[in-house]
């Protein structure tokens, strides 16, 4: 790794893998041995190198089961980059177990944050699905916002998954 100005590490040992799921297509990046990112990409995304590292074939292992009804609960190396005060809520929703759902208003009290900073942080959630931010509701049970995929329609299909029933 090479150091930035700012202390930071730069990757230069990513790897990726490509994943067809019932929620479309996800690329899932890893840096040495911890999962930095899944995002949705298009079919014709390819990469030069698709070296498969056990972290990634531990990541499509565990993602295909959790697409299957058979895993609950991720248990993955992570590497989010982001700010502390990002890292504490992509953290807390890590607590929120499958089949079940917090709220944007409840995270922010137990943070000593606004909900809306809680809404941005789970946007820029880079992890979406392992890092659940799908299960982050707004007040009342409204769904809130999803920034992966195809939004709305697919932050439902991932908590009817779960077995979560919005009204």
């Amino acid at each position: 790794m090479l150091a930035n100005a700012a202390g930071g590490r730069y990757a230069c040992h990513m790897s990726i893998c490509y994943v067809d799921s019932p929620v479309g297509r996800l690329a899932i990046e890893a840096d040495h041995d911890a999962v930095t990112s899944v995002r949705w990409t298009a079919t014709d995304e390819r990469a030069r190198n698709t070296s498969m590292t056990p972290v990634l074939k531990e990541a499509v292992r565990q993602l295909e089961r959790y697409f299957a009804g058979r895993l609950k609960r991720f248990d993955l190396p992570l590497a989010a980059r982001g700010t502390d005060f990002q890292k504490s809520v992509w953290k807390m929703m890590c607590e929120i177990p499958f089949g079940g759902t917090a709220t944007y208003g409840g995270m922010a009290m137990a943070l000593g944050s606004g909900p809306r900073a809680v809404g941005m942080a789970c946007g820029r959630n880079p992890i979406p699905i392992i890092v659940p931010c799908h299960r982050v509701l707004g007040s009342g049970g409204k769904e809130g916002g999803f920034s992966g995929g195809q939004g709305l329609p697919t932050k439902r299909q991932l908590l009817a998954l779960e077995g979560v029933v919005l009204l």
